[in-house]
């Protein structure tokens, strides 16, 4: 999946489904955004049309992945539940307050252990949201593991 037509070339947001957020969780989003855009593999099985441009919407309690072409064409949406998420970006939330907080006061060895904990879940998360997609949308772990960063910036609704 190393083609450069089966990766993503632009991500945007549906600010009407999303909403704006605090300037901070603008941040978080842009730099979600840029990791994805930076290195990723993404794909629609069986289909050679891109690469792609992945519009990301709020519907009716659902993440739609609007998949089109770089011009704008629709090439496929894929609606996606966020209930098998919902324990992993809470559960995440937690150990992530958890490690900002040790930062300014725990050990090095309890700061470690906090991070272990939050790239497990990360990982986890990554493998959910693989099992979601497969047969829709091909991606790889690290992919995955950057579009769970960017769902998690945006459990912040504005």
């Amino acid at each position: 999946m190393t083609d450069n037509r089966h990766r993503l070339v632009a991500v945007t947001l549906d600010e009407e489904s999303i909403g704006r957020g605090t300037p901070d969780q603008e941040h978080e989003r842009a730099v979600a955004i840029y990791d994805i855009l930076e290195t990723n593999a993404f794909r629609i099985p069986d289909e050679d049309r891109g690469p792609y441009a992945l519009h990301l919407a709020l519907r009716d309690g659902r993440l739609a992945f609007c998949i089109r072409s770089p011009d704008g064409d629709t090439l496929m949406t894929h609606h996606l539940s966020l209930s098998p998420l919902r324990r992993v970006i809470r559960d995440y939330e937690m150990i992530c307050d958890s490690y900002f907080k040790a930062i300014r006061s725990a050990s090095p060895a309890q700061i470690e252990a906090i991070d272990m904990g939050r790239r497990g879940l990360h990982d986890e998360a990554a493998n959910v949201l693989m099992e979601r997609l497969d047969g829709k949308v091909a991606v790889d772990f690290d992919t995955a593991r950057r579009l769970f960063t960017l769902i998690y910036a945006l459990h912040w609704r504005g």
